[in-house]
């Protein structure tokens, strides 16, 4: 079995989760935020959408730096609503999705440098990558947002088994 092969049932799971809490951030509390230093709920929300796109940038190069010297810095897609959010993470997902499918297990283990102003943050197979970059980040991300929802009394999705608010 290939690494792509074993990376897409996983990858198409949590992309099922991810949409399923997307779907519940309501438009009226995009500003919310449990804490001054903590993203606001829309900030959070578009931020989980995104990093389906670091999928591309993980497997069409071997190194990206976020704040290239002279050059212009790496600018995320904002918070527009819970509709946009939602396109984003269907067309980024899509897309990873069928990159993760058509890269071979010798592309995977090639090693990526995410850098910031010249400065490497840290050099990791792409698989790694994938894994932990993108699908941990991910869900790391999603646990934050499901706060956020039951703080805001919306119901919590199941996740990995029944929720308290749907079992």
């Amino acid at each position: 079995m290939s690494i792509a092969d074993a990376l897409t049932p996983e990858f198409d799971r949590e992309m099922a989760i991810t949409r399923s809490l997307l779907e519940r951030v309501p438009d009226d509390k995009a500003d919310w935020k449990p804490h001054p230093k903590s993203m606001s709920m829309g900030q959070l929300a578009i931020h989980i959408a995104n990093l389906t796109r670091w999928t591309g940038l993980a497997l069409g190069a071997t190194e990206f730096d976020m704040r290239p010297v002279g050059g212009a810095p790496f600018v995320a897609k904002k918070w527009l609503s819970r509709a946009d959010t939602l396109a984003e993470l269907d067309a980024g997902a899509a897309e990873a999705r069928s990159t993760i499918a058509a890269t071979s297990d010798a592309d995977m283990l090639v090693p990526w440098c995410l850098k910031a102003g010249g400065q490497t943050i840290f050099t990791m197979p792409r698989a790694v990558v994938l894994r932990s970059f993108v699908l941990s980040h991910i869900i790391h991300h999603r646990g934050q947002l499901s706060v956020y929802l039951r703080l805001n009394d919306v119901a919590v999705p199941p996740i990995y088994g029944p929720s308290a608010d749907e079992h």
